[in-house]
C-alpha cells in the first residue's frame, strides 16, 4: 500500500477456489491466485474515485479458458 497526496495505491492477492459460474464459465473446482492493484482518490476523508485492474487473463488461463504458455 502507498498513498501520497490524496491518492492511495493498493496491491492484493485473491484465493479462492472456483465453486460456481462465473462470466458463463462453469464451476471447476480449481484453486485460483489473482492478482489486483486499485487506486483510490480521496476528498475530505471521502472516496470519491476508484480504478482498479485484476489479472482477469491470468485467471482464465487458470480456469483452463485460456490454453497457458507452453514452455520454450
Amino acid at each position: 500500500m502507498l498513498a501520497d497526496g490524496d491518492k492511495v495505491i493498493s496491491r492484493f492477492t485473491i484465493r479462492g477456489t472456483h465453486t460456481g459460474q462465473l462470466m458463463n464459465i462453469p464451476l471447476t473446482n480449481k484453486e485460483v491466485t489473482v492478482t489486483a492493484i486499485v487506486i483510490v482518490r480521496f476528498e475530505n476523508g471521502k472516496n470519491m474515485e476508484a480504478w482498479g485492474e485484476t489479472d482477469r487473463f491470468g485467471l482464465m488461463q487458470q480456469l483452463g479458458v485460456i490454453p497457458a504458455p507452453q514452455p520454450a
